[in-house]
Protein backbone atom coordinates (compact mmCIF):
# COMPACT_ATOMS: atom_id res chain seq x y z
CA UNK A 1 0.00 0.00 0.00
CA UNK A 2 3.01 2.43 0.98
CA UNK A 3 4.70 1.45 -2.38
CA UNK A 4 1.64 2.20 -4.52
CA UNK A 5 0.88 5.62 -2.57
CA UNK A 6 4.53 6.38 -2.74
CA UNK A 7 4.83 5.69 -6.35
CA UNK A 8 1.41 7.43 -7.52
CA UNK A 9 1.86 11.18 -5.52
CA UNK A 10 4.75 11.84 -7.63
CA UNK A 11 3.36 9.97 -10.66
CA UNK A 12 -0.07 10.62 -10.93
CA UNK A 13 -0.22 14.08 -9.06
CA UNK A 14 3.55 15.81 -8.93
CA UNK A 15 5.12 15.22 -12.44
CA UNK A 16 1.37 15.50 -13.55
CA UNK A 17 0.78 19.09 -12.64
CA UNK A 18 4.13 20.41 -12.71
CA UNK A 19 5.59 18.65 -15.72
CA UNK A 20 7.95 15.92 -16.83
CA UNK A 21 11.27 17.64 -16.91
CA UNK A 22 10.91 20.01 -14.19
CA UNK A 23 9.17 18.19 -11.22
CA UNK A 24 11.82 16.86 -9.73
CA UNK A 25 12.88 19.32 -7.25
CA UNK A 26 9.27 20.01 -6.06
CA UNK A 27 8.84 16.02 -5.48
CA UNK A 28 10.58 15.68 -1.75
CA UNK A 29 8.55 18.89 -0.64
CA UNK A 30 5.26 17.52 -1.80
CA UNK A 31 5.47 14.33 -0.49
CA UNK A 32 6.54 15.41 2.32
CA UNK A 33 3.72 17.47 2.63
CA UNK A 34 1.50 14.87 1.71
CA UNK A 35 2.74 12.56 4.39
CA UNK A 36 2.72 15.44 7.18
CA UNK A 37 -0.92 15.88 6.49
CA UNK A 38 -1.83 12.35 6.46
CA UNK A 39 0.21 10.81 8.98
CA UNK A 40 -1.39 13.73 11.38
CA UNK A 41 -4.76 13.44 10.64
CA UNK A 42 -4.65 9.75 11.25
CA UNK A 43 -2.90 10.26 14.79
CA UNK A 44 -5.76 12.78 15.22
CA UNK A 45 -8.47 10.16 14.80
CA UNK A 46 -6.74 7.85 17.58
CA UNK A 47 -8.79 8.88 20.74
CA UNK A 48 -5.99 7.96 23.06
CA UNK A 49 -2.63 9.24 23.74
CA UNK A 50 -0.67 10.07 21.91
CA UNK A 51 -3.09 10.31 19.45
CA UNK A 52 -5.93 13.06 19.86
CA UNK A 53 -3.78 16.26 18.76
CA UNK A 54 -5.60 17.59 16.28
CA UNK A 55 -2.82 19.38 14.54
CA UNK A 56 -4.28 19.89 11.10
CA UNK A 57 -7.01 21.33 12.98
CA UNK A 58 -4.70 24.03 14.06
CA UNK A 59 -4.77 27.17 11.83
CA UNK A 60 -0.60 28.18 12.97
CA UNK A 61 0.04 24.49 11.32
CA UNK A 62 -1.92 25.23 8.21
CA UNK A 63 -0.82 28.51 8.02
CA UNK A 64 2.84 27.29 7.46
CA UNK A 65 2.29 24.60 5.37
CA UNK A 66 0.23 27.11 3.30
CA UNK A 67 2.87 29.35 3.82
CA UNK A 68 5.99 27.21 2.54
CA UNK A 69 3.61 26.40 -0.48
CA UNK A 70 3.46 30.34 -1.06
CA UNK A 71 7.23 30.15 -0.99
CA UNK A 72 7.87 27.77 -3.39
CA UNK A 73 5.42 29.23 -6.02
CA UNK A 74 6.45 32.61 -6.11
CA UNK A 75 10.46 31.91 -5.27
CA UNK A 76 10.68 29.76 -8.36
CA UNK A 77 8.12 31.17 -10.42
CA UNK A 78 8.98 31.96 -14.15
CA UNK A 79 9.06 35.54 -14.99
CA UNK A 80 5.99 34.41 -17.62
CA UNK A 81 4.27 33.93 -14.62
CA UNK A 82 5.24 37.17 -13.09
CA UNK A 83 4.70 39.49 -16.16
CA UNK A 84 1.29 37.66 -16.50
CA UNK A 85 0.33 38.66 -12.82
CA UNK A 86 1.26 42.07 -13.68
CA UNK A 87 0.25 43.25 -17.17
CA UNK A 88 -2.12 40.11 -17.67
CA UNK A 89 -3.44 39.24 -20.69
CA UNK A 90 -6.50 41.32 -21.13
CA UNK A 91 -8.03 44.17 -22.63
CA UNK A 92 -6.48 47.32 -22.05
CA UNK A 93 -8.86 49.16 -20.89
CA UNK A 94 -8.60 47.04 -17.62
CA UNK A 95 -5.20 47.65 -17.58
CA UNK A 96 -4.98 51.22 -17.93
CA UNK A 97 -5.75 54.37 -16.58
CA UNK A 98 -6.78 52.14 -14.03
CA UNK A 99 -5.05 48.84 -13.33
CA UNK A 100 -7.74 46.28 -12.66
CA UNK A 101 -6.73 43.03 -13.74
CA UNK A 102 -3.07 43.78 -12.15
CA UNK A 103 -4.63 44.34 -8.97
CA UNK A 104 -6.68 40.99 -9.41
CA UNK A 105 -4.04 38.78 -10.50
CA UNK A 106 -1.59 40.40 -7.89
CA UNK A 107 -4.40 39.55 -4.90
CA UNK A 108 -4.69 36.03 -6.46
CA UNK A 109 -1.27 35.59 -5.59
CA UNK A 110 -2.19 35.74 -2.07
CA UNK A 111 -5.63 34.29 -2.20
CA UNK A 112 -4.18 30.91 -3.43
CA UNK A 113 -2.44 30.23 -0.10
CA UNK A 114 -5.32 31.68 2.05
CA UNK A 115 -7.63 29.06 0.22
CA UNK A 116 -5.30 26.01 1.45
CA UNK A 117 -4.75 27.30 4.57
CA UNK A 118 -8.82 27.45 5.68
CA UNK A 119 -9.70 24.53 3.12
CA UNK A 120 -7.41 22.55 5.36
CA UNK A 121 -7.74 23.66 8.61
CA UNK A 122 -11.94 23.72 7.79
CA UNK A 123 -12.24 20.58 6.69
CA UNK A 124 -10.13 18.94 9.66
CA UNK A 125 -11.65 20.73 12.27
CA UNK A 126 -15.28 20.66 11.00
CA UNK A 127 -15.59 16.64 11.84
CA UNK A 128 -13.46 17.23 14.93
CA UNK A 129 -16.31 19.41 16.25
CA UNK A 130 -19.25 17.28 14.80
CA UNK A 131 -17.85 14.28 17.10
CA UNK A 132 -17.14 15.82 19.65
CA UNK A 133 -20.48 17.53 19.77
CA UNK A 134 -22.80 14.42 19.99
CA UNK A 135 -26.03 13.96 20.17
CA UNK A 136 -26.07 13.04 23.64
CA UNK A 137 -25.30 16.21 25.45
CA UNK A 138 -28.63 17.12 23.79
CA UNK A 139 -30.75 14.55 24.98
CA UNK A 140 -29.69 14.73 28.73
CA UNK A 141 -32.15 16.74 29.60
CA UNK A 142 -35.08 15.09 28.17
CA UNK A 143 -35.45 12.08 30.41
CA UNK A 144 -33.83 8.47 30.87
CA UNK A 145 -35.52 7.12 27.99
CA UNK A 146 -35.17 9.55 25.69
CA UNK A 147 -31.78 9.76 26.99
CA UNK A 148 -31.35 6.10 26.58
CA UNK A 149 -32.18 6.17 22.91
CA UNK A 150 -30.18 9.00 21.84
CA UNK A 151 -26.97 7.32 23.56
CA UNK A 152 -27.69 4.91 20.95
CA UNK A 153 -27.80 6.90 17.93
CA UNK A 154 -25.07 8.85 19.50
CA UNK A 155 -22.54 6.42 19.34
CA UNK A 156 -23.46 4.88 16.21
CA UNK A 157 -23.21 8.40 14.87
CA UNK A 158 -19.56 8.77 16.31
CA UNK A 159 -18.82 5.64 14.74
CA UNK A 160 -20.17 6.67 11.23
CA UNK A 161 -18.00 10.20 11.48
CA UNK A 162 -14.95 8.24 12.52
CA UNK A 163 -15.11 6.21 9.24
CA UNK A 164 -15.72 9.46 7.51
CA UNK A 165 -12.58 11.39 9.33
CA UNK A 166 -10.51 8.30 8.12
CA UNK A 167 -11.95 9.34 4.77
CA UNK A 168 -11.38 13.36 5.17
CA UNK A 169 -8.39 12.88 6.39
CA UNK A 170 -6.52 10.93 3.40
CA UNK A 171 -8.79 13.09 0.81
CA UNK A 172 -7.18 16.46 2.69
CA UNK A 173 -4.04 15.50 2.38
CA UNK A 174 -4.30 14.64 -1.28
CA UNK A 175 -6.22 17.57 -2.14
CA UNK A 176 -3.25 19.99 -0.59
CA UNK A 177 -0.80 18.40 -2.35
CA UNK A 178 -2.38 18.43 -5.62
CA UNK A 179 -3.93 21.74 -5.18
CA UNK A 180 0.09 22.78 -4.28
CA UNK A 181 1.30 21.02 -7.10
CA UNK A 182 -1.29 22.70 -9.19
CA UNK A 183 -0.11 26.12 -7.97
CA UNK A 184 4.04 25.27 -8.86
CA UNK A 185 3.00 24.02 -12.12
CA UNK A 186 0.98 26.88 -13.10
CA UNK A 187 3.93 29.28 -12.04
CA UNK A 188 6.61 26.82 -13.74
CA UNK A 189 4.88 26.73 -17.42
CA UNK A 190 6.36 28.98 -20.10
CA UNK A 191 4.24 29.62 -23.45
Amino acid sequence: LMVMIISYIPDGVIKESIGKEEYRPFSSYLLTVFFFILINNLIGIIPVFPGGANITGNIAVTAVLAGCTFIAVNLFATKEYWKEIFWPKAPIYLKLPLPIMPFVEFFGVFTKPFALMIRLFANIMAGHTIILARLIFIAVSMGLLVNFGMTIVSVLFCAFMNCLELLVACLQAYIFTLLSANYIGLAKVKD
